[in-house]
């Protein structure tokens, strides 16, 4: 789905939310349907997330829509997350709910503008961006990680990512997820998060390890080695406990690793002629 059809779905809710909903007539009307096209609204929305008396969302507006102009393709990847959003999260109805409350969400688009300043060689202002971010929305990404699209933060409190982690496309995360280093190291020290997988509530990963395609990673568990594509690991440290059922846990978002395929281990009598 392109964003100009996107932006055209998101002012029609947003039409039928100011009718339904009086009280929040006059903050639809200042998000949504003031503005002109996708980029303008975005920009004023993750700017009035991230504006005080010091950074006003008038500065912060111009910063983002900016960044919209020099690269283009990216008012689409936007609009793939919120698809993606939409798509995996039961609660949600409709994409102006994604946009305007999901915190999750804004976090990732908000770090995409500190993304680009840091490859932009403004450094200092992107870190600005990550402070706010964090401070704001309680989601502390590294401006220089790298986050692909259709990238899920569900609920996202608490969420830790690392300067050389990679996180790739279709990526769903819960609450209190690190993606950290172990040491004090500089270099490649962060996890790489491979396409289609899901971490659950509260998982630490930790190094330069990588995240196997289509896995799963328990809540809780404490990943420290290789995640083997399609597989699920839990505990901690983490281990391999089986494999998902479904071929993407990313859209599935089922957390239950109890129902995931076992793994054959070897029979009582065979281990112990074994030994």
């Amino acid at each position: 789905m392109q964003s100009n059809q996107v932006w055209t779905l998101i002012q029609s809710e947003a039409r039928q939310m100011s009718q339904k909903e009086p009280l929040l007539s006059a903050y639809i009307q200042q998000c949504i349907l003031t503005h002109n096209s996708a980029a303008e609204a975005f920009s004023f929305i993750f700017a009035q997330k991230l504006a005080d008396d010091v950074m006003p969302v008038e500065k912060l507006s111009q910063l983002f829509y900016a960044f919209y102009q020099e690269e283009p393709a990216t008012l689409d990847i936007v609009c793939y997350d919120i698809k993606a959003v939409f798509d995996r999260d039961p609660a949600i109805h409709s994409y102006l709910t994604v946009l305007l409350h999901l915190k999750g969400f804004q976090a990732i688009q908000i770090h995409r503008l500190a993304h680009h300043l840091w490859h932009s060689d403004r450094r200092e202002l992107a870190l600005f961006i990550q402070s706010k971010n964090s401070q704001v929305l309680s989601v502390d990404i590294h401006p220089a990680c790298q986050i692909g699209k259709g990238v899920m933060f569900d609920h996202a409190t608490g969420i830790v990512v690392g300067e050389t982690a990679v996180i790739e496309d279709d990526v769903s995360i819960l609450q209190s997820v690190t993606l950290g280093g172990t040491g004090n190291q500089s270099g490649d020290r962060h996890p790489k998060v491979r396409r289609g997988v899901m971490i659950g509530a509260g998982a630490k990963v930790l190094g330069n390890i990588e995240i196997g395609c289509n896995s799963k990673v328990g809540a809780g568990s404490v990943v420290l080695n290789h995640v083997k594509p399609h597989t699920t690991v839990v505990g901690v440290p983490a281990k391999q406990v089986g494999v998902p059922r479904c071929s993407e846990p990313c859209r599935s978002m089922q957390q239950n690793v109890l129902d995931d395929t076992s793994i054959k281990r070897p029979e009582k009598s065979a281990v112990m002629n074994k030994s």
